[in-house]
């Protein structure tokens, strides 16, 4: 049985068919990356995996359960987070507390033991902060807990989303163009972490990328989208020398990245 599966998934705003029938089987263990086009339907297929937005026909469908009709919390608390290709950080708070924000979904403290500041309550929050700082050290940020965000370059930026995100404890990771503004070097730091993460962290992780060269180098299984329209999967290789993407992608030369 697939982790996530997506069948016959539509979405439509007005006039524009934003998603057409697009099916997708994500399996345990797998890394996959979701391109396309600018404006081929990538960030909108996210939305909708996570209860942004409602799916006008189709089914999607995590561990056997379906996710029509839940909220995005209630998407995060069965096992999805994600991070966003804007930066969505507090700025103004620290690199820690912007990861212990990230675990609401898993706490289940009461307010009156807030207030009493419980002996349950202190157990918690001292476990919470230990989980946060592996998560910091993990994503290459240790030592800067006590930080503000917006003093962190933009791929440490980056790197903060990714453990807030894990913060939530998730079965699935979805990361929404994770090495935007990355150099090389940054870029292939990002994806040992990615290798690190899985089955470790995670059960699978869908990313949403642009560059090449870590589509290539990462990806187990890659899904193109064009319009709306999902018009080839499966290993990077493969995909690359598909004459439907290839097409779809003429003139932009983002095939021009090797496999490491």
């Amino acid at each position: 049985m697939a982790l996530l599966e997506l069948r016959g998934v539509s979405k439509r705003f007005g006039g524009l068919q934003a998603l057409a029938r697009v099916d997708i089987e994500l399996e345990d263990g797998v890394i996959a990356s979701l391109i396309g086009p600018n404006g081929a339907g990538k960030t909108t297929l996210f939305n909708t995996l996570t209860g942004l937005y409602q799916p006008d026909e189709g089914e999607i469908r995590f561990q056997n359960r379906s996710l029509i009709g839940l909220k995005p919390e209630q998407i995060t608390g069965a096992g999805i987070s994600r991070t966003f290709q804007n930066i969505r950080l507090f700025s103004h708070m620290t690199v820690l507390d912007n990861v212990l924000v990230g675990m609401h979904s898993r706490l289940d403290t009461k307010l009156w033991q807030i207030f009493l500041s419980t002996q349950k309550y202190q157990a918690r929050e001292k476990a919470a902060q230990r989980r946060a700082i592996e998560l910091i050290e993990l994503a290459g940020l240790s030592g800067r807990e006590n930080e503000w965000a917006h003093q962190l370059s933009y791929g440490e930026q980056r790197r903060l989303e990714i453990a807030r995100a894990l913060a939530a404890a998730p079965k699935l990771l979805l990361l929404d163009e994770p090495s935007a503004g990355m150099n090389t070097s940054e870029a292939q730091s990002l994806m040992a972490l990615f290798k690190e993460l899985i089955g470790r962290y995670v059960q699978a992780i869908l990313l949403i990328e642009h560059n090449m060269r870590v589509v290539m180098g990462i990806s187990d299984r890659v899904h193109v989208l064009d319009y709306g329209e999902k018009i080839a999967e499966g290993h990077p290789d493969e995909v690359r020398q598909d004459p439907r993407v290839i097409e779809a992608y003429l003139g932009q030369g983002v095939w021009t990245a090797r496999r490491p």
